[in-house]
């Protein structure tokens, strides 16, 4: 699997390795202890290693059928699968699916489902642990709706800051066509992302599974009769 990094990561990186080495050099060049600069040095090889790890772009294809698939969106553990009501653009009962980020993990974001952007929405919040339930409605989010492809299902995606994430991007905008292996965006620096499904979808992962974005089926959306079909 080819790997590289993610251009949200890209200054970072640079700007990082740029203080690294003038912090670095001086104090090998002139402290004589040379312990205290090796230390350092050791230091910071470790935190570049660390911003590069976070900042990594896996390059994935989803290999099966996606008609009707939803994969999802980031890697990271399930952590919550329950009927809840949401209140922001589906006003009715579904199932919430969400997958908690750790800083260890790859945090680009994946489309889910194949489809067509319907809404976008960022909103301010704080900056609770992602893992609790009340960053769902709390924490500094973004709201992406999808129509399905597949059924004409509404799909919220939601993107959630956590407690060190201060910055979540959306790439997609209302009106755009997308697939499972395009990106909907980017969360710096630990985070979550729950999905919202139709209750009557086929859920094929349980609480504590490790999902792959953009790879792991999470669910199946049901057909729907075509319009046509019920005239």
């Amino acid at each position: 699997m080819k790997v590289k990094i993610h251009r949200e990561g890209q200054n970072i990186i640079f700007a990082l390795l740029f203080i690294l080495l003038a912090f670095n050099i001086p104090a090998y060049l002139f402290i004589e202890l040379k312990w205290i600069p090796i230390t350092l040095i050791v230091i910071s090889i470790i935190l570049f290693a660390l911003v590069v790890n976070f900042f990594r772009l896996p390059q994935r294809h989803f290999k099966g059928d996606t008609d009707g698939v939803v994969v999802s969106s980031v890697d990271g553990k399930v952590v919550a699968l329950e009927e809840v009501y949401e209140a922001e653009y589906l006003h009715r009962n579904v199932i919430q699916l969400s997958v908690f980020m750790s800083v260890f993990n790859v945090h680009a974001n994946w489309v889910p489902v194949k489809g067509k952007v319907k809404y976008v929405k960022h909103h301010a919040g704080r900056f609770l642990a992602a893992y609790l339930p009340k960053s769902s409605t709390d924490n500094e989010r973004s709201a992406i709706v999808i129509e399905s492809h597949k059924n004409g299902e509404d799909i919220l995606v939601r993107q959630i800051a956590g407690a060190i994430a201060r910055r979540i991007v959306t790439y997609v905008e209302p009106g755009d066509e997308v697939d499972i292996d395009n990106f909907i965006g980017f969360i710096k620096f630990g985070s979550r992302v729950d999905i919202y499904l139709p209750l009557d979808s086929e859920i094929l992962v349980k609480l504590g599974d490790t999902a792959t974005g953009g790879i792991t089926p999470i669910a199946r959306l049901k057909s729907r009769p075509k319009q046509q079909d019920k005239e």
